[in-house]
C-alpha cells in the first residue's frame, strides 16, 4: 500500500505539472492581450508599454516559463490582473463555493439514482421500466443551460418561490443543485441499472435464491455490493469533474464559484487567474480520484492495490 499510494501521489503531481504546462503554452498562444485588461479602457500606450514590462509579458515565452516555474515551487501564482489581488486567493475565495454546490449534487444523485436504478433493474423489459428509462434518457439528453432556464422560468419567474441568482441564503442553493443533479441522475441510475441487472442474473444470485436467500437480501445485500465498484468509479468521476466547476450551471444562476470565475479569467486573459484555477481544480479531482481507489478494496475485498492479479 505505501508503495502504491506514493507511485500514485507521483502520478498525480506529475499530472498537475503537465496539465500546468499545456495551459500556460495554451493561454499565451490564445489571441488578446491581458495588459488592455489590466489597465481598463482609457489606458495608452505607455501605460499598456509599462504593464507589460511590469508583468514581463514581453519577455520571451521561454523566460516566462522559467520564471512560472520558479513561482510555482514558492507557491506564488503571480496577481491577478483584473482582480489586482494574489490570483491564488481570489481561486481559494471562490472555491467553498464549488464544492458547496458539487457536494449537495452529488448527495442529491445518490439519494436518487441508486433506489431509481434498483428498481429498473428489478422490473427490466416491463412497461414500468421502459417508461423510467425514456425519462433518464431524456434527462441525460437535455443540456444544463436548458434545464437552469426552466427551472428559472418556474420556480423564480411564475412561481417565485426561490431566488434567480447568488447564494445569499440556502435557499440559492436548490435550484444549481436540481439542475446539475438531472444529468448526474440520468447517468448514475442507467450505470446502476445495467450493473444491477447483470448482478441479479448472475450464478451466485441463482444459488442464493435457490437456498431461500431473500429478494430484498438479493438485491441490496448481494447484487448492490457486488456492483459498488463500478458505481463508485462513476460517482467519483462525477463529483470530481464538478470540482472542476460546472461553467453553465454557475453562469446561469450567477453562482460564485470556480466556473464562472474561469469565464471571466479567459474572457479577460487574465494569466495567473486561469493557472490558479487549473492548479486547484486539478489537485482536487487527482485527490478524489485517489480516494476512489482506496475505496476499492472495502467495496470488493477481492481486489489488491499496487498488486499484480
Amino acid at each position: 500500500m505505501p508503495t502504491y499510494l506514493a507511485r500514485r501521489v507521483g502520478q498525480g503531481l506529475l499530472t498537475v505539472f503537465l496539465t500546468l504546462t499545456v495551459v500556460f503554452l495554451l493561454v499565451r498562444l490564445a489571441p488578446g492581450d491581458p495588459a488592455t485588461s489590466y489597465a481598463g479602457p482609457n489606458a495608452t500606450t505607455a501605460d499598456l508599454a509599462r504593464i507589460r514590462t511590469q508583468f514581463g509579458l514581453d519577455d520571451p515565452l521561454l523566460t516566462q516559463y522559467g520564471v512560472f516555474l520558479k513561482d510555482l515551487v514558492t507557491g506564488n501564482l503571480g496577481t491577478s490582473y483584473s482582480f489586482h489581488s494574489p490570483a491564488l486567493d481570489v481561486v481559494l475565495d471562490r472555491m467553498p463555493y464549488t464544492i458547496t454546490l458539487a457536494v449537495s449534487a452529488i448527495a442529491v444523485t445518490v439519494v436518487t439514482a441508486v433506489p431509481l436504478g434498483v428498481w429498473m433493474a428489478r422490473r427490466a423489459d416491463t412497461k414500468r421500466e421502459l417508461g423510467a428509462n425514456v425519462l433518464t434518457v431524456a434527462g441525460q439528453s437535455m443540456p444544463d443551460f436548458w434545464t437552469g432556464v426552466m427551472l428559472l422560468t418556474v420556480f423564480a419567474v411564475l412561481l417565485p418561490v426561490l431566488p434567480a441568482s447568488g447564494f445569499t441564503s440556502w435557499s440559492g442553493l436548490v435550484l444549481p443543485t436540481v439542475t446539475v443533479a438531472v444529468l448526474q441522475l440520468a447517468l448514475i441510475s442507467r450505470l446502476v441499472r445495467r450493473e444491477m441487472s447483470s448482478a441479479l442474473g448472475s450464478a451466485y444470485v441463482t444459488v442464493a435464491r435457490s437456498r431461500g436467500v431473500s429478494e430484498r437480501a438479493l438485491t441490496w445485500r448481494y447484487a448492490l455490493a457486488n456492483s459498488g465498484v463500478p458505481l463508485i468509479t462513476a460517482i467519483g468521476t462525477r463529483f470530481a469533474a464538478l470540482l472542476n466547476g460546472v461553467v453553465v450551471v454557475e453562469v446561469v444562476f450567477g453562482w460564485p464559484g470556480v466556473g464562472s470565475l474561469v469565464v471571466r479569467a479567459l474572457e479577460t486573459r487574465d494569466y495567473p487567474l486561469i493557472q490558479a484555477t487549473v492548479l486547484v481544480t486539478a489537485t482536487l479531482a487527482i485527490l478524489v480520484q485517489l480516494l476512489v481507489d482506496l475505496a476499492y478494496p472495502l467495496l470488493d475485498p477481492r481486489v489488491r492495490l499496487g498488486k499484480a492479479a
